[in-house]
């Protein structure tokens, strides 16, 4: 199964991150397919450089984006956000009382 995901590079205390296309078995820093672009968390303008036609074919071509890797292409704008559903019975039932013997 195809990953996109996102690989650590930089050093201690300053990350940086690229975002890839992997084999769901290999690790984190590990093999990968090909680099759809990159993230810089520490840079407050121009943070995302994304290919977005590259983004976009590896997904029609069935790779599916972890949960940091889909925020991450949802704040570049590459991705439609996932609408929230609340669940039907909002509540929570009532715990049972127990019996006085």
């Amino acid at each position: 199964m195809l990953k996109i995901r996102l690989t650590r590079l930089g050093d201690k205390k300053s990350p940086f991150y690229r975002v890839v296309v992997a084999e769901s078995r290999s690790p984190r820093d590990g093999k990968f397919i090909e680099v759809l672009g990159t993230f810089d968390p520490l840079v407050t303008e121009n943070a995302y450089k994304i290919d977005k036609d590259k983004t976009l074919e590896w997904i029609s071509k069935g790779a599916i984006p972890t949960d940091t890797a889909r925020a991450t292409l949802v704040k570049a704008g590459i991705l439609e956000p996932i609408p929230y559903k609340p669940k039907a019975n909002a509540t929570a039932p009532k715990p049972k009382e127990k019996k006085k013997k």
